[in-house]
């Protein structure tokens, strides 16, 4: 009975559309992240008869009879909605109000990109993300530093210990846009990285060619609403209890023609 298989398609669809909600509430407190949804297409179809067959001279068929067989997941996208902006008050934290990436050379030598504008200082004073990996292009904080600014279009200056009265430029935060973000490819630890669907990179100072500007000491936070996640967790499990149900249907009505000669 072709149900049993259609309904089985359903149940792993809602079955994938969990796994991507359980994520997205995994991450509702991740600094930068983006929340993915997940599409569906329908399967091929069973055509017993063509719509638009000519059933007599000159009269076609208005409808035709095609029957499916089921679904399946075509592709998950990240949503690059704002996330609310949180205040910190930490020097290094840095967001991003608008459109843009940061940069960051990963240990292969390859670029990688992030929301996430949580840095730090390593030993060297180079401005490092979480995991250690530096900016791209490289920004150095001299030692003797005593308060560190960033500007809105990503002018980085530190005010030095022997001359506390003025400010040094010691750099240049920039940012990327791709013209299709959602074709990034999701690396984990907040890291994205280019792929042909995200197209090349436009880098340049923020605040303009559409790059959004940054807000030194605040934090971007992820953009999952959790109670929108949680109604679609609701939805994901009904549908899968529905087909589930659509399963024992065709089993009890095979049951019922096995059942027909006794």
């Amino acid at each position: 009975m072709k149900a049993l298989y259609t309904a089985g398609t359903g149940m792993k669809a809602q079955q994938m559309t969990v796994d991507v909600i359980a994520n997205n509430l995994a991450n509702a407190n991740t600094a930068g992240f983006k929340r993915s949804q997940i599409d569906f297409q329908d399967l091929l179809y069973d055509t017993i008869e063509r719509p638009g067959v000519q059933t007599s001279a000159g009269i076609v068929s208005p409808t035709g009879l095609q029957i499916g067989a089921g679904s399946h997941a075509a592709s998950t996208t990240k949503v690059f909605s704002q996330g609310a902006v949180e205040e910190t008050r930490r020097d290094l934290d840095v967001a991003i109000q608008g459109d843009g990436f940061f940069q960051i050379t990963l240990p292969d030598g390859g670029t990688g990109y992030t929301r996430d504008g949580s840095f730090r200082l390593d030993a060297g004073g180079n401005l490092v993300n979480v995991d250690g990996y530096p900016l791209s292009p490289g920004i150095t904080i001299p030692q003797d530093a005593i308060s560190i600014s960033i500007g809105k279009d990503g002018t980085v200056s530190a005010v030095l210990a022997d001359d506390p009265t003025g400010s040094s430029e010691v750099g240049q935060l920039t940012l990327a846009r791709f013209p299709n973000p959602a074709g990034l490819s999701s690396e984990g630890g907040n890291i994205y990285r280019e792929t042909p669907s995200s197209g090349s990179p436009v880098e340049g100072p923020a605040g303009i060619d559409g790059k959004g500007v940054l807000m030194q000491r605040f934090l971007e936070r992820s953009n999952v609403e959790v109670v929108t996640e949680l109604v679609r967790l609701i939805v994901a499990q009904r549908a899968y209890e529905v087909n589930s149900k659509a399963i024992r249907t065709g089993d009890e009505m095979l049951s019922t023609a096995n059942t027909m000669t006794r």
